[in-house]
């Protein structure tokens, strides 16, 4: 019989050392250079950004549009994500997440950016657009752009759901009615019944829900994680030393490649902040702004609140108690752990609570990147009511199956079908790269004259036939 997860295992093994390291390494390194280190440089101009208010009342702010991208970006893995890349591959894990992120928010940058170069605008008025659209106009190639498409539904629909659901399930593992025949069952039906509900309202619902719920839960998670830091203030230096000294230890993470902390921060470091995958640029297309490189700077902040945050935020707060870590608390029990030992028996129902808000918030997030990538494929058209409401229970039922299917299973094919959009999406942006690095010149060259930027495509030399509302 074919065991179906060690095939999998392997080919995530595989796709992530060595292919998507020297990929991602490569193509953030090289975005950092050509753009001078855009998302350090412009980092106050960045926040600065966030608050400006879209054209008119109707459309998507880039406010909006970052906190819908943070929605996907900013959950489960967060808390799951970082226990298990600490539990598995060691505290290092920390601090390549962190060289990853900064790495990573400029590739975020030319994405968006690109993203915006290529948007469309519909009937409504609404703007959309993302990797399938600059893939096909600026590449020319629509059999890619459909390829990536098919690897985004699998991602948000299949890979990144499944795993939500069962991370979410996990984290009632702690409590005492927890029986592991029927209460991932419940908690399934539970979760597929409340996402199935929301998906009526459609991509408006999902922009108000999360402009609301995003910020509350991620503002509160990190307020508890700095009261369980400050509770175990003496052992924050001895904290750091170990991150850097698991870090820097060559000599065990050339022992064991796939298992070390640098594959495991790199890998959870994706999962969670998304720089690159292709993700986020469908929801900065949809922000009106007056010159696209406004949207590209916005969103690194998104890798920021994720990873440098959020991340971060779990990673000190678990290793500032120096609770037990390994491979059997991988995952919820290491984070519960952890923060009960300030909070007693209500930490582990504030990370189950936490997770609750996550999980709803990323469900919705990814179905919202897919619909877009639907509409796309049926010729750049809403496919029928009928075809939806079909999707839509297909996707309550794998939210529903991830609630009962093994740990590793659910990892690993979240992992590879990410893989694969990454590898089509960073390439692009790579071969694209000039027309997103043109355009943050003509921002910072319009700054410098003390202008409002406002862009024209043909003054960094567009081929105008490839765009819609630029021109």
């Amino acid at each position: 019989m074919i065991d179906l997860l060690s095939i999998l295992t392997q080919i995530d093994d595989f796709m992530y050392f060595p292919v998507l390291i020297i990929v991602m390494a490569a193509a953030g390194i090289y975005f950092t250079v050509r753009t001078r280190g855009v998302q350090i440089r412009l980092f106050p101009e960045s926040v600065r950004l966030l608050l400006e208010p879209s054209g008119d009342d109707n459309s998507v702010s880039s406010l909006q549009a970052m906190l819908v991208s943070t929605a996907s970006r900013v959950g489960t893995g967060n808390i799951i994500g970082v226990s298990t890349a600490i539990c598995l591959g060691g505290p290092g894990a920390c601090f390549w997440m962190w060289i990853m992120c900064i790495i990573g928010a400029s590739s975020a940058f030319m994405e968006s950016t690109l993203a915006q170069i290529y948007k469309r605008r519909d009937e409504n008025g609404q703007f959309y657009g993302g990797p399938a659209y600059y893939i096909e106009e600026a590449l020319h190639s629509h059999k890619i752009a459909i390829l990536f498409c098919i690897f985004l539904i699998a991602t948000y629909a299949v890979g990144f759901n499944l795993l939500c659901s069962y991370n979410l399930q996990s984290t009632f593992m702690e409590y005492s009615f927890y029986h592991p025949s029927t209460t991932p069952l419940i908690i399934g039906l539970i979760l597929a019944a409340i996402t199935g509900y929301c998906l009526l309202g459609g991509g408006k619902r999902i922009v108000k829900v999360t402009s609301t719920v995003v910020p509350l839960m991620g503002v509160s998670y990190v307020i508890v994680a700095l009261i369980v830091i400050l509770f175990n203030y003496s052992n924050i230096p001895s904290m750091f030393a170990l991150i850097f000294q698991d870090a820097f230890d060559f000599k065990s993470i050339a022992g064991g490649v796939l298992g070390s902390c640098l594959v495991y921060g790199i890998k959870r470091g994706l999962f969670s902040n998304e720089a690159g995958v292709g993700s986020a640029p469908n929801a900065s297309a949809s922000a009106e702004v007056t010159h696209p490189a406004k949207q590209g700077l916005v969103q690194t902040l998104s890798v920021y609140i994720d990873t440098l945050l959020l991340c971060t935020a779990t990673a000190l707060m678990c290793l500032s108690t120096g609770v037990a870590r390994d491979a059997t608390v991988s995952g919820a029990p290491y984070v519960q752990n952890a923060i009960s030992t300030v909070f007693g028996t209500a930490g582990p129902v504030f990370i189950t609570v936490a997770m609750v808000l996550f999980a709803f918030t990323t469900l919705l997030g990814n179905l919202y990147y897919v619909d877009n990538a639907l509409a796309f494929m049926n010729n750049r058209k809403k496919p029928s009511k009928r075809f939806m409401n079909i999707f839509y229970i297909c996707a309550v039922v794998i939210i529903f199956t991830g609630a009962i299917i093994p740990m590793d299973a659910a990892w690993a094919a979240a992992d590879i079908a990410m893989g694969g959009m990454t590898l089509i999406n960073l390439p692009t942006c790579m071969i694209l790269g000039k027309s997103a690095i043109d355009c943050l010149k003509d921002y910072e060259r319009q700054k410098r004259e003390g202008k409002d930027p406002v862009f024209e495509a043909a003054s960094i030399g567009l081929n105008l036939e490839e765009l819609d509302w630029w021109k």
